[in-house]
């Protein structure tokens, strides 16, 4: 069986989970808990599957996991100019 990762983000203004499914694009789906998102996301997943394959179209697999990197702006500016003077 096949294996997918999943990335989900709070909205702190709708109150809810949004997920994506890096590995199937336009597959996505939401929850208010992170519960209902990994149930959620189980069936957008299959459907998402099956729907490709009533098309026709091959189903991607997850070749590599997405890595998440937390980045510092101010690093990231700070570098910027930092190489500009150099």
């Amino acid at each position: 069986m096949p294996k997918y990762s999943i990335i989900l983000e709070y909205d702190e203004e709708a109150r809810s989970y949004s997920v994506v499914v890096p590995a199937l694009p336009g597959c996505a789906t939401f929850g208010d808990t992170i519960e209902e998102c990994i149930a959620n996301a189980r069936e957008a997943i299959s459907g998402h599957i099956a729907a490709l394959r009533d098309l026709g179209v091959p189903v991607p697999e997850e070749r590599e996991r997405p890595q998440v990197i937390t980045l510092d702006i101010a690093d990231v500016a700070d570098a910027e100019v930092a190489a500009k003077s150099a």
